[in-house]
């Protein structure tokens, strides 16, 4: 399992109230590959599923950011958190 805690803190510098990734950009941030479940948007849904606890899901919350996959397949939304 991959460490979260670069994308969280990469967030945490982003002023932008939104803002798009691609899983290229996510993996140079975290150093590491995406695994294959990341190209499903459910991976990312941090509204989908709250009471599961997924290591990049809670990074994301964590940084201040929703994250939503695009239709893409490649990239993913960053949305700060209200």
């Amino acid at each position: 399992m991959n460490d979260y805690d670069a994308l969280r803190d990469y967030l945490k510098q982003q002023k932008l109230p939104e803002f798009t990734l691609s899983f290229e950009q996510i993996e140079e941030i975290i150093d590491a590959a995406l695994p294959r479940a990341a190209h499903r948007a459910s991976w990312w849904e941090t509204l989908r599923s709250p009471q599961e606890k997924m290591p990049q899901r809670e990074a994301c919350l964590a940084g201040g950011y929703i994250a939503t996959r695009l239709a893409d397949g490649k990239s993913v939304r960053f949305k700060r958190v209200k």
